[in-house]
């Protein structure tokens, strides 16, 4: 009897809501019904709502489920689903149908994430067959020089959040002078609402490590890290297992895919503090010391890690770079608008129906996002505020849903970008309350190196809370905003820079929420 093939997320979010249960119960309703099965643990695709999501691979193609309890995988199993039928009465809303005739995901245009749910995450056989190593192939027949330029080309700018141009920063390592040079992949995702790091790390590591190496010849290194942090336990065991596969198919080490060019990787792991994120704490963490800012220049281009030429990269961007040689500068660029080309990973989080990863050209609304993509608030109330780039992000009230999801038009709108997160917050939600907790994040995360960072978002928790007693309000805000201007201009990096975004987009968009009353004089 031929084997069924099924498919069962191992991705974090899958197994939180009981994926591995799942699989026993499968594997137990197979042995029952005399089936044998084969069951892929692949990453997740990103629809969090209906994991666990099990797929039966039939001669059409794929069919899903979800969310699938174990307890109901006996009803399934007798109702056909290692056929891939739709199952009649109480579990008739399980049935997906064919998974790429989902809507969510026939709405994606995915081209970071292709691979993600679809492969064993650790078969290089799955890799090969779904266009792995085409880029790299490319790439070492190409050289330095044209790499450089067709990641120019292609328009890529860096996914961690400043938005820089790629190329350009590749360009400036590959013409420094040093014997030694660095490729480092900033995974240290600490942005709340994000988890586009951990789900490619997770879901396609040889992606990841493809991108690095391309980088690394383009540039001249020879050797690579990733930085993640310690919360991430599952990415890192994934990514780990991943590069002593990749050294036994010639992806990494010496003669990469028989070529003279060698590149050696390793996972570096991080405690989680927030300011890891910026690459030059990062650095000095992973040199093993306290991460703390260092001030600019040296550009850590010209003098990174170890002090010698470094390219720092998120991962996203990294790992976008296999799809961009494989399929040439232009295929990419003529995704997106402005100056913002390709397509970015967006993670829809927060109090939203349909939360999960979401993958299309820059160019989408932001209202299309949250209420067509999303599908509104869980809670069912309206939305009221929905804050894009993690906590330093700013506040977009629905009257600026009409704001493209591109770096321009969010700047023009006192936002960013970010990294792709984005969240959701009803009208429960006190703006005030919110204001407070970014100046309360920074004060907690700041690493202490420059005084508007350190004392700012210390005082600025101290301001907002005359403010929410009420006294005098009108003279405390403008404080505030004194306050955000000298941090914006004055803090050594984007931490204490990035504060005012949320602070004072909360008191502009939402004024209500800062006008309280003063609070009655405590009873002798």
């Amino acid at each position: 009897m031929t084997s069924v093939r099924l498919y069962v997320p191992k991705d974090a979010v899958a197994l939180a809501l009981g994926a591995d249960d799942v699989v026993g119960a499968l594997g137990a309703a197979a042995a029952a019904a005399g089936r044998p099965v084969e069951i892929v643990r692949n990453g997740s695709r990103g629809l969090f709502w209906l994991e666990p999501m099990v797929e039966v691979v039939t001669a059409a193609g794929r069919v899903a489920y979800g969310p699938i309890a174990p307890e109901d995988v006996p009803a399934l199993v007798a109702k056909g689903l290692f056929d891939g039928l739709a199952p009649k009465g109480e579990h008739a809303a399980l049935y997906l149908g064919p998974t790429d005739a989902i809507a969510w995901l026939a709405g994606q245009q995915r081209l970071t994430f292709a691979r993600c749910g679809i492969v064993d995450p650790l078969s290089i056989t799955d890799y090969r067959a779904t266009g792995g190593f085409a880029g790299l192939e490319r790439a070492v027949a190409m050289g330095s020089a044209a790499i450089v330029k067709e990641v120019t080309d292609s328009g890529l700018r860096g996914r961690g959040g400043a938005g820089f141009p790629t190329g350009v920063k590749w360009k400036t390592v590959a013409e420094a002078a040093g014997e030694q040079k660095y490729i480092v992949c900033n995974a240290d995702e600490g942005d709340s609402g994000t988890f586009a790091d951990r789900m490619l790390m997770e879901g396609d590591p040889f992606g990841l490590i493809e991108g690095m190496v391309i980088a690394g010849l383009a540039v001249g290194a020879t050797k690579g890290f990733v930085y993640c942090r310690s919360e991430y336990p599952h990415a890192i065991a994934t990514f780990n297992e991943a590069i002593a596969i990749a050294h036994g198919a010639g992806l990494l080490g010496h003669n990469i895919l028989g070529s003279d060019h060698a590149f050696e990787l390793e996972l570096r792991v991080g405690a989680g503090a927030y300011v890891c994120g910026e690459e030059t704490a990062l650095l000095e963490s992973l040199e093993g010391k306290r991460g703390t800012v260092r001030p600019k220049p040296p550009l850590p281009a010209h003098k990174g890690l170890f002090g010698k030429p470094t390219v720092i990269n998120n991962l996203i961007s990294l790992a976008t770079v296999p799809v961009i040689l494989a399929k040439g500068a232009a295929f990419y660029r003529d995704f997106g608008m402005g100056r913002s080309r390709g397509t970015m990973p967006i993670q829809l989080a927060g109090n939203l129906k349909f939360g999960g990863l979401y993958e299309t050209a820059f160019g989408v609304t932001l209202g299309e996002l949250v209420e067509t993509i999303g599908g509104g608030t869980l809670s069912g109330r309206p939305i009221k505020a929905v804050q894009v780039g993690g906590p330093l992000g700013a506040y977009f009230p629905p009257a600026l849903f009409d704001t493209p999801f591109d770096y321009e038009a969010f700047a023009a709108r006192d936002g960013l970008i970010g990294h792709g997160g984005v969240v959701v917050f009803d009208d429960t939600v006190d703006m005030a309350a919110q204001a407070r907790f970014a100046f309360e994040f920074c004060a907690h995360e700041s690493c202490g190196k420059c005084t508007p960072c350190r004392i700012g978002s210390t005082r600025g928790v101290e301001v907002i809370d005359r403010v929410v007693r009420g006294e005098n309000a009108a003279a405390n805000l403008e404080l505030v905003t004194d306050l955000c201007q000298t941090m914006k201009f004055g803090s050594l990096c984007a931490l204490g820079g990035f504060t005012p975004y949320p602070v004072m987009s909360a008191i502009r968009h939402f004024p209500e929420d800062f006008d309280r009353p003063a609070l009655p004089a405590a009873a002798e």
